[in-house]
């Protein structure tokens, strides 16, 4: 009996080491909790960044030989740019204030006026390279939504891309009053950068 006993707890204790020999073998997995990267705080990019981004590039543009028509209610962004069935528009041959700059705001509630409870036509004559387009946008009774925004002052034709289509609509004074869009065709955008700074300190 005594044997039997001994045989027992010899079983016993060699079962025990086999185990803790295996648990002495198991890796812990690794705990992402407990090595987490140090996180760094995301900078924003400067307002007049975030607005280029989505205007038209010109400089990656092709041109299309057939126009591309898209008919729809139109969105409007700011004074020159619709979206229509989901595709930002720039319109033809025009530049109109982005909305932090003078009368802004106004070009682009003008252009919604506009707009409002109509089908607009756009035929999209340009594309860049990031998709977005340039297009001649008419209201049902034809009116071009170029024109009427120069006609209105909130707006300067754009001859480098209009061919001065739009030029004899303009009012007189408008290029005093829209001197930033008339410095951004004239590539003095040292004049942009000199308002923006202006605004963020004020």
């Amino acid at each position: 009996m005594e044997f039997v006993i001994g045989i027992a707890i010899l079983v016993a204790v060699v079962w025990l080491l086999v185990v803790n020999a295996r648990r002495d073998d198991v890796i812990e997995p690794f705990k992402p909790s407990a090595h987490k990267p140090k996180q760094t705080r995301a900078t924003r990019p400067e307002p007049s960044t975030m607005r280029q981004t989505n205007r038209f590039d010109e400089r990656g543009a092709k041109h299309l030989h057939k126009p591309r028509i898209l008919t729809g209610a139109a969105w409007v962004t700011d004074g020159d740019t619709i979206k229509v069935q989901k595709t930002q528009i720039r319109l033809f041959g025009i530049d109109a204030p982005e909305l932090n700059h003078p009368y802004g705001q106004k070009a682009k509630w003008a252009l919604h006026r506009l707009c409002k409870g109509h089908t607009i036509r756009a035929e999209v004559t340009e594309v860049d390279h990031y998709g977005r387009t340039v297009a001649k946008c008419y209201l049902p009774d034809g009116r071009d939504l170029s024109a009427e925004m120069v006609k209105m002052g909130l707006a300067t034709d754009w001859p480098k891309f209009s061919g001065k289509k739009y030029s004899h609509l303009e009012k007189p004074d408008v290029r005093k009053k829209l001197f930033l869009a008339n410095a951004r065709q004239k590539g003095r955008m040292d004049m942009w950068h000199q308002f923006e700074d202006q605004q963020r300190r004020a």
